[in-house]
């Protein structure tokens, strides 16, 4: 009865915690005035579906192949929005980046402007929203099928996290907010909610917790004091012309910027770590539990020894994925060393790559001393929830 009674109480204070989450959401996101990067008046992003090629190339196996059609001058037949039904043409200046290589029944996204009960309509790009939602409901499915209950859970988390980044986050840095702590908040509020539904209220979790948020301001702190030295900072991103746009029309700090992704980007490798040597640590005591407190501990580091390896792998590997394109452009032309080593975009992966997986790297201690210290050697509570 008394376990029950817990349980209920423990619910309570979630459920309570939940809906004062989202009452802050929708009042202060909701409330934050955004200034568009164009007018919007007047246009709008609508489906729609190719029923003619009017001129151009009608896009070969060769083109589909490569991207490429050239321009091209198509009716479409718009299938959503207000203007749905209605077919109009559209001209299709088909690019990498934009337009679509349109064929007979090419399900695209236009861009509508409306003028004076005129619209005119141009080909945005191919509609993918129906791909992007099967993988997304495949991914669901897996992790729920898999993970049972757990993964159920752990669906929840990520939903949580992808509505704290969007609704809290993001409108943080918007209004000024200083980066770094924002993105601490963040990264607290993120780790004790999907911990907790993944784990629930034990020891293990409060030790996972704590080493999370430990490990993820250290990656901060190496990567803020690597940049002072360096002299790298916000400013120096490949997007930094935008950003510089943004921050007229806002109060966003750009320089403390590339620091706060570094948090963002290593929180899921660093939580990945905390929780397993937690977990194991609890094992390792739920089957011999005569062990000490020196014993859990030297444990839980032999362990993370082994995660240490994989795992900074994983966020070295990451970073290098996405400035593949610099490196091949690196490769092709030969850039002599002293170039290399100093150009903006290798000291800024270097720093993300070797700054979250220090931050892994002291999670295992860090971890393991708190869960060998958080055992109580004359009870048997923390165990695993069924």
């Amino acid at each position: 009865m008394k376990h029950k009674h817990k349980k209920i109480i423990q619910t309570s204070i979630t459920l309570a915690a939940v809906i004062l989450f989202f009452l802050f959401i929708w009042l202060y996101g909701g409330s934050v005035e955004r200034t568009p990067l164009q007018s919007q008046d007047g246009m709008s992003f609508e489906q729609g579906e190719v029923v003619k090629i009017i001129n151009g190339e009608k896009g070969g196996e060769e083109n589909a192949v490569s991207g490429m059609a050239g321009n091209q001058d198509v009716q479409v037949r718009i299938t959503s929005g207000d203007h749905r039904g209605e077919v109009v043409e559209a001209s299709n200046i088909n690019g990498y980046l934009y337009g679509a290589n349109c064929q007979m029944g090419t399900k695209v996204i236009l861009q509508l402007s409306e003028y004076d009960d005129t619209v005119s309509a141009s080909v945005y790009g191919y509609d993918r929203g129906i791909q992007i939602y099967v993988l997304i409901g495949i991914f669901l499915i897996l992790l729920c099928i898999i993970g049972g209950r757990r993964g159920i859970y752990s669906a929840l988390a990520l939903v949580f996290t992808f509505i704290c980044l969007i609704g809290m986050y993001l409108p943080m840095l918007y209004q000024g907010c200083n980066p770094f702590l924002a993105t601490i908040l963040t990264v607290c509020v993120i780790t004790v909610v999907s911990l907790l539904l993944i784990s629930g209220y034990t020891k293990k979790t409060l030790c996972a917790i704590l080493g999370t948020i430990a490990g993820v301001a250290v990656s901060g702190c190496i990567a803020m004091l690597f940049g002072k030295l360096a002299h790298i900072s916000g400013y120096n991103t490949e997007d930094i012309e935008s950003m510089v746009y943004v921050a007229q029309n806002s109060k966003l700090q750009i320089g403390d910027l590339l620091y706060a992704g570094i948090l963002i980007a290593a929180l899921g490798a660093v939580m990945d770590v905390a929780m397993s040597v937690a977990s194991t640590i609890q094992e390792i005591y739920e089957k011999n539990p005569g062990l000490t407190r020196r014993e859990l501990f030297y444990s839980g580091i032999h362990v993370g020894r082994d995660m240490m390896g994989t795992m900074s792998n994983t966020l070295i590997l990451a970073f290098a994925g996405t400035s593949l394109n610099t490196m091949i452009l690196i490769y092709a032309y030969s850039f002599p060393y002293q170039q290399i080593i100093n150009m903006y975009s290798i000291g800024i992966e270097i720093m993300r790559g070797v700054s979250g997986t220090i931050g892994i790297i002291l999670t295992v201690p860090f971890v393991s001393f708190l869960a060998s210290m958080m055992i109580d050697k004359h009870s048997r509570k923390w165990r695993i929830r069924k």
